[in-house]
């Protein structure tokens, strides 16, 4: 009882942060909350399932054109982002499907190869009328729903924080139940998961089709944050971040999703400080070097430093 209503607290101080912050803060506090959610979904798939992928910033890719797409051919925000989280989970499942019979290791080269064509394909000239090319597309500030009187990066921020909490509700009743059971135990021993009886290429679909969606909406959400769609956003190193921001956050936890996505943004504050010093090869260095401190001294991650981040149980 107690860390639910730390939980409640926390939440309602940052529904709070719109009376406080100004229209910049809140944009960075939104990227923060949009990163949180890819890497809960992407945390599924490699820390309760594992399965590695190398290429989800595809799916992220997928979900922003989605969104800017039905947006600029006059479908509302509202409508446009579960469309969005909506054809990423039948693509993740769709691929996932096709691919999952070929081993781990040649289901993460498949998916790094999907996160370096789909940009290449966003520029294409037959799909610029929905894609832009390689110009991108450029959004108009989307208006607060219902008349509310809430400026556009408010609105955004306080929708972000809400899909975030609903996903983390709905991933913390997925990883206790049985599905949860059964996607742990295809991580550990996939043919004695498969003996027990567990469909093994569907669940791992499945898996893969839940994590895309997650992916897909805060995709989506980032469109509407940056009201700006472009093939250089979405760069083979976006799905680098997202597979390091879970490593640092915390395998298999949910509240590691959090943690990632505020060591991404620093990360990002540090390059934006420092970006007249760095080159863009020495800022992805970063990364590498991050991720092999992680690897060999906080194995963890950062939710294992955290009392009350506890890796809740499946089942």
């Amino acid at each position: 009882m107690p860390s639910r209503i730390s939980l409640c607290t926390l939440v309602a101080l940052a529904a709070c942060a719109p009376l406080a912050l100004s229209d910049f803060q809140l944009f960075r506090l939104a990227n923060i909350v949009i990163y949180a959610i890819a890497l809960l979904g992407l945390n599924l798939l490699v820390g309760y399932n594992g399965q590695i992928s190398l290429g989800h910033g595809a799916f992220y890719a997928l979900g922003a054109y989605t969104a800017a797409a039905l947006v600029t051919h006059g479908v509302p925000p509202l409508a446009a982002i579960p469309a969005a989280g909506l054809v990423s989970l039948v693509a993740g499942f769709v691929f996932c499907l096709a691919t999952v019979r070929l081993g781990s290791m040649h289901l993460a080269m498949a998916t790094f190869a999907l996160g370096a064509v789909l940009p290449i394909v966003a520029k294409h000239q037959s799909l610029e009328a929905w894609t832009g090319g390689a110009q991108g597309l450029a959004l108009d500030a989307p208006p607060a729903p219902w008349g509310l009187r809430l400026g556009t990066d408010q609105w955004i921020y306080l929708l972000s924080l809400l899909v975030l909490v609903l996903a983390m509700a709905a991933a913390a009743n997925l990883v206790r139940g049985r599905v949860g059971r059964a996607l742990v135990a295809i991580r550990d021993n996939a043919i004695a998961a498969e003996a027990s009886g567990i469909r093994l290429v569907y669940t791992k679909s499945a898996a893969f089709g839940i994590s895309a969606l997650l992916t897909g909406v805060a995709g989506a959400l980032a469109t509407f944050n940056l009201r700006y769609v472009a093939p250089d956003l979405f760069g083979p190193f976006l799905s680098f971040g997202f597979l390091i921001g879970v490593a640092v956050g915390g395998l298999a936890t949910l509240s590691g999703a959090i943690y990632g996505a505020l060591f991404l943004q620093l990360i990002y504050l540090v390059v934006g400080a420092t970006a007249r010093t760095l080159h863009t090869g020495n800022v992805y260095a970063i990364y590498g070097v991050v991720l092999i401190l992680v690897i060999l001294f906080l194995p963890g991650g950062i939710a294992s430093l955290i009392p009350g981040a506890r890796r809740p149980r499946a089942g």
